[in-house]
């Protein structure tokens, strides 16, 4: 019964693939991550946020081996996606960054190839196989809490990298705005001080008082 039970978890674990990476977009730059299936009808899952830069936006592309584009979308914040792959072969999932000239924007994504074959219950033991069945279908929803929470985490993750992004570019704005209006207030100081040389110490005039 152990050795049934290790066997299932290994079959469960097994086909899933997935991939969690950060990646920094570089302005006017074009970047691309590939990910292979082996058979058609497996499930290709795809998330992207953008962490930091700019407004947090990004495009983005999903291409299948034919190269016709399957997602694709304008200054997204952030996506999740979840589709069947009906080809076989290497899909792209792309990055653009052209909107943007100076900043380049840091991606946070994760890409999942996953195949979820249901294991055939044994014909010769009706009672175990009803065991097998229940225990499969629990473990099936265990992950899919799982993924879930992983989400979750994920989206609290965006908001507190988002968050200190805004926090240090607005101390950045205010640290420079308080230097140039210290310049500013010793440059009218300066001036008023010339002015004033220059108004009472004017070269042939004489004032009586």
């Amino acid at each position: 019964m152990i050795l049934r039970l290790t066997c299932l978890f290994a079959l469960l674990f097994t086909y899933v693939a997935a991939s969690a990476l950060t990646a920094s977009v570089h302005p006017n730059q074009r970047l691309c991550f590939f990910a292979d299936v082996d058979k058609a009808g497996e499930k290709l899952g795809f998330y992207f946020a953008v962490q930091a830069g700019g407004t947090f936006d990004i495009d983005f592309s999903v291409i299948d081996p034919n190269g016709i584009i399957l997602l694709d979308g304008e200054r997204e914040r952030q996506g999740d996606y979840v589709f069947t792959a009906n080809k076989v072969g290497e899909y792209s999932f792309c990055f653009e960054n052209d909107m943007s000239t100076l900043t380049a924007k840091l991606v946070d994504f994760d890409i999942m190839v996953e195949s979820e074959p249901r294991r055939e219950a044994p014909a010769k033991a009706p009672q175990l196989a009803d065991k097998t069945t229940a225990l499969e279908e629990s473990i099936y929803r265990i992950r899919s809490l799982l993924n879930n929470i992983a989400k979750n985490q994920r989206y609290f993750h965006t908001r507190e990298n988002r968050g200190i992004s805004v926090v240090e570019s607005t101390k950045s704005r205010l640290f420079w705005y308080a230097t140039i209006e210290c310049f500013a207030i010793v440059g009218m100081a300066i001036v008023q001080v010339y002015v004033l040389q220059t108004f009472f110490n004017a070269t042939g005039r004489r004032y009586k008082v």
